[in-house]
């Protein structure tokens, strides 16, 4: 087990909304949430009744929000629990470099598309067209054709996340996955920073989360709301 600084740690959206990503975020001191092309994550300053409602505020009618808790979520007013999830948070502060060598490209803004359509194929996790925008993505690709990918999402002091990590189904098992893994993970080491991903616990990938230098540091519970 890796000790931080838990208290950053176990509030990770609320964190990069207040910080790097406070260009992303809509609301105020209450509650903060990405914009919606971004993402659907946000949090509440507290479990306050007034932050809390300012939260499910941000929440337009028939659309969802998720939140990273320890323990069980505090209920936002107006809204319904439509998932309840338990979810694994993981933490390297080194590098185990044993892929392959490949030909990675950096994706930005023309790339959105193919990185959205991939994204909706392989359902790495919730992804928007404007996704990209939390971090630098790189990928693979094969005869023009964009194949894998791996990114940034949440930023706080001293951490980044990883996410986002994809392949095509007709691509796997070349070790693409591991590759983009690797490299976005050295940018972050390069940085001073410590690498972060969620996943639930019965995701077989955390096989290879473990081989990569990750370590287990807390459960926590992904809950989304939807307001109606």
């Amino acid at each position: 087990m890796i000790e931080t600084d838990t208290m950053m740690l176990d509030r990770p959206i609320w964190h990069s909304l207040i910080g790097r990503h406070a260009a992303l975020a809509i609301g105020d001191p209450r509650a903060l949430r990405f914009r919606a092309d971004v993402n659907a994550l946000g949090d509440a300053a507290d479990d306050s009744f007034e932050a809390l409602a300012a939260l499910a505020a941000l929440v337009p009618v028939g659309t969802t929000l998720g939140r990273f808790s320890v323990g069980r979520a505090a209920m936002l007013p107006e809204t319904v629990v439509e998932q309840e999830r338990a979810l694994l948070q993981m933490v390297a502060t080194r590098l185990h470099r044993t892929a392959r060598a490949l030909d990675i490209v950096t994706l930005g803004d023309s790339d959105a598309p193919e990185m959205l359509a991939l994204a909706t194929l392989t359902a790495p996790g919730p992804f928007f067209a404007a996704t990209h925008l939390q971090g630098g993505y790189v990928g693979v690709r094969r005869g023009g054709r964009l194949v894998a990918m791996a990114g940034e999402r949440l930023k706080l002091p001293g951490f980044s996340e990883i996410s986002a990590v994809c392949t095509h189904p007709d691509f796997r098992g070349h070790g693409f996955a591991r590759a983009l893994m690797e490299t976005v993970m050295a940018r972050f080491l390069s940085r001073g920073e410590g690498v972060i991903l969620h996943t639930f616990p019965d995701n077989p990938a955390v096989t290879l989360y473990r081989a990569l230098g990750f370590e287990p540091r807390r459960e926590m519970t992904y809950t989304v709301v939807r307001r109606e």
